[in-house]
């Protein structure tokens, strides 16, 4: 692992080449998901030809739905594996970008078999496609969960034991394996493959279930009082754009052979309480959020998260934009002017123009 050196302050930033992107083609997994629309749509504006795979997007609002990205979509199943097979055959990419998961915590309570099965058969189901067809480099998406959290409040660090208590938290550790196996046994086949391990992302256009913010946008549209599971657990909040930037970045240098194989993408500053994420949504939108705590949690959860991010900031001149405070403001702006009846995609796009800005 490379030497850590220097502050966020003393990193030059660098940028997602234009360049780089223009014409080359990605095959994109999770892009009816929120973070898979604003990629979908970040890729579509630096020019490259997007193939999306990923089951359909959910009933209701969704990002995907919202954003519009203007890339080749098709719809099916990482867990089939023939039809991952004929989708990388397809698409023929020059770079993959794995973003198709289940990512619920609860989710993977109520139903861990099919987590595993979507987190860990769904990638291998990939590495097996992608065995031979020419991708250069391919970057896999897994969680700031990976890490065995011991709660003892420490920044977690790219060689920090994997673990992971809960099947979904689990499933992603096994995918990380999955992930250093196949580079191991079948690098010269596969190509460059690394993963990414990002925090609680947060943006306009997500509506998914049990996630503080949509759970909050829901509340505010319904009139309803929010529940809150656990108020003062710390998580590292961080834009959309910011990490997305650095998935980006994490791809590029992989093609160029430099990156390392497991990068964190965590917040500018300190990760932050629930409670002060609703407090500043408040500020943000003009009027305090209304809710309560649970009178139990209904799942075990970490206490604390956090990420040490200065491995991505020093080996790729990678910078978040956004801290906590701008971040959470730039959220509730794209969900007050939807909710206004303002257009999605041209709030993301803006929202883009300044991420890409030098």
């Amino acid at each position: 692992m490379a030497e850590r050196r220097g502050t966020l302050e003393e990193v030059v930033m660098r940028q997602p080449g234009a360049a780089f992107w223009r014409g080359k083609r990605v095959l994109l997994t999770g892009h009816t998901g929120f973070k898979g629309a604003w990629l979908a749509l970040l890729l579509e504006r630096l020019g490259a030809e997007v193939t999306g795979f990923a089951l359909a997007p959910e009933a209701g609002p969704s990002a995907f739905v919202a954003l519009r990205p203007a890339i080749t979509s098709r719809i099916d199943d990482l867990r089939d594996a023939a039809a991952v097979q004929a989708a990388v055959q397809e698409a023929r990419p020059e770079i993959v970008l794995h973003l198709a998961a289940q990512a619920l915590v609860g989710r993977g309570y109520r139903d861990p078999e099919g987590t595993f099965a979507s987190n860990v058969t769904g990638t291998i189901n990939l590495m097996q496609a992608l065995r031979g067809a020419g991708a250069r480099a391919s970057l896999m998406i897994t969680s700031d969960k990976v890490y065995r959290n011991d709660n003892q409040g420490r920044a977690f660090r790219e060689d920090d034991p994997l673990g992971g208590h809960d099947p979904y938290s689990a499933s992603k550790a096994a995918c990380e394996i999955a992930v250093a196996s196949w580079r191991a046994s079948f690098g010269a086949e596969i190509g460059t493959i690394a993963t990414a391990r990002a925090g609680n992302v947060i943006g306009g256009g997500d509506f998914g279930a049990e996630r503080l913010i949509p759970d909050l946008v829901r509340a505010r549209i319904a009139d309803q009082t929010l529940v809150i599971r656990r108020p003062d657990a710390t998580r590292p909040f961080q834009h959309v754009l910011d990490v997305l930037r650095g998935y980006l970045l994490h791809a590029e240098a992989l093609w160029h052979g430099t990156a390392p194989p497991a990068l964190n993408f965590g917040p500018r500053d300190a990760e932050i309480s629930v409670r002060r994420v609703l407090e500043l949504y408040g500020i943000a939108a003009g009027a305090p959020i209304a809710w309560e705590a649970a009178p139990a949690p209904p799942m075990e959860e970490a206490q604390r998260l956090a990420l040490d991010s200065s491995l991505a900031m020093q080996s790729l001149g990678w910078v978040p934009r956004h801290d906590a405070a701008s971040a959470i403001a730039a959220t509730a702006r794209w969900y007050e002017a939807w909710r206004g009846g303002a257009d999605g995609r041209a709030l993301a796009l803006a929202e883009i123009e300044d991420a890409l800005a030098p």
